[in-house]
């Protein structure tokens, strides 16, 4: 069911031992909202513990330095920026498929699988709902928990660039750096700060890009040999998504990406007033207008036949 955030700030007052999981492959909103999330219930004196089926990432170790595990066996789940259970993976999806009694997110794809959920599309970020439920649970904003709202929102926004922006984000952004957060220091860790081996990773993935629809599609693919031989975690291949979009002229950029389990991955980025999620939908995606993902259990051609056709469909509609 449906419920405020007021309700949901009641519900967690009146919950113990909270397990809060996020999605897999996770990005700064998702560990964002967990960490500030799980900082905010152990202030009010709760036992609470951020869970995720992939390893979280080197760079967004910083949101956890605050948040020590705690030992005891959940009876309330929780999950922050989770659309659609399934993106809970395994070994989470196993585990607590079914049971989870909370959801906050702002995906308007979000498929209502919780027992109760509260979702904003209007929200840049799922860290932008965090901060206001912190007023309901009457937590105050300390540095720790500002740090992990604004690399949500900064990470779910391309640092401020993307068209979920609105001017509550940016009130947000400054109440934040009112708290002292290291915006700079966050930003370039985020954005600018890539490996070697990641650069070496990307030459190879831009041999890949092939254009489709007179130039205005543009796509790539990140196969399972490339990140074996690169040697680099599953963390550091996010950002190459928005590489396809950058290319002058292109309207939606799409990148496959070849998973362990035979599946492959597709990112879809397009420009306004294209909808990815409605594209994504189609293979039983979801996401935003601008960003937006789905799985196929096909071959890497196959994959990209299926979703070219789809965009071309899109593009040939407008």
């Amino acid at each position: 069911m449906t419920i405020t955030l007021n309700e949901a700030a009641a519900f967690l007052k009146s919950r113990e031992d909270i397990l809060i999981l996020c999605h897999a492959s996770p990005d700064g909103d998702t560990l964002g909202s967990g960490a500030a999330l799980c900082l905010a219930l152990r202030s009010l004196g709760k036992k609470a513990q951020v869970r995720c089926s992939d390893k979280i990432g080197k760079k967004f170790e910083f949101l956890f330095q605050e948040l020590p595990e705690q030992e005891f066996t959940p009876k309330t789940i929780v999950a922050v920026d989770v659309a659609d259970e399934k993106l809970l993976e395994e070994p989470l999806l196993s585990q607590w498929g079914g049971k989870v009694e909370l959801c906050i997110d702002h995906h308007p794809s979000n498929m209502h699988y919780a027992e109760r959920y509260y979702v904003d599309p209007k929200a840049a970020a799922t860290c932008e709902i965090i901060y206001d439920l912190l007023k309901y649970l009457e937590v105050p904003l300390t540095l720790p928990i500002a740090t992990a709202i604004y690399t949500g929102i900064s990470t779910d926004t391309g640092c401020f660039r993307y068209i979920n922006v609105t001017p509550k984000t940016h009130r947000i952004a400054a109440k934040l750096l009112e708290c002292h957060v290291e915006a700079s220091t966050i930003n370039h860790l985020m954005f600018e700060t890539k490996s070697r081996d990641r650069i070496r990773l990307e030459q190879q993935v831009l041999e890949t890009l092939e254009f489709f629809a007179q130039n205005r599609i543009a796509v790539i693919a990140i196969t399972r040999k490339m990140v074996e031989d690169s040697g680099i975690s599953e963390e550091e291949t996010e950002g190459l998504a928005s590489l396809p979009r950058q290319i002058e002229g292109v309207r939606i950029g799409v990148t496959l990406r070849e998973k362990a389990d035979g599946s492959v991955k597709i990112s879809l980025r397009a420009l306004h007033p294209l909808n990815a999620s409605n594209i994504c939908a189609k293979f039983g995606g979801g996401g935003h207008p601008g960003a937006a993902g789905c799985s196929l259990q096909c071959s890497l051609e196959e994959a990209k036949k299926q979703i070219v056709g789809a965009c071309e469909e899109v593009l040939d509609s407008e």
